[in-house]
């Protein structure tokens, strides 16, 4: 089973977090709900790439982006997919005026009230991934 290192970001907005429909063009989890995410790339350290990651999916300015917390790394097993992700969870907060520009990689969003997270279609173990950051 190939291991993948991957970072998943909440965006936090006056006390709801952003959640993502990821669109049918990306490789993984179409339809599904999701955070901002990417793969870990070589040379980065998962922070550096999770600042990346918003900037490039949401049009945010990273000096914008106030860390709140990074979780541990969470193992997630796909059998499916024949890989394991390792999650590096972050929770960022901005504040401010906040215009997003979601890019090819997400059909919609919505800001929900963290507990509403279990209603959703998400990828595996986002739940978990949002527990380790609150």
């Amino acid at each position: 089973m190939t291991r993948v290192d991957v970072v998943t970001c909440f965006i936090e907005f006056e006390g709801k977090i952003l959640l993502l429909r990821r669109s049918q063009a990306v490789g993984s989890y179409q339809q599904r709900w999701a955070g901002i995410s990417g793969y870990i790339e070589p040379g980065n350290t998962p922070l550096a790439q999770a600042k990346l990651e918003i900037e490039e999916e949401l049009g945010l300015d990273p000096e914008k982006l106030i860390l709140v917390k990074q979780g541990e790394p969470i193992e997630v097993v796909d059998r499916e997919l024949d890989r394991t992700w390792i999650v590096h969870p972050f929770r960022f907060r901005v504040s401010g005026e906040l215009a997003l520009k979601t890019n090819w990689e997400h059909a919609e969003y919505r800001w929900i009230a963290p507990q509403d997270i279990v209603s959703y279609d998400t990828v595996p173990q986002l739940d978990a991934a949002w527990e380790s950051v609150k």
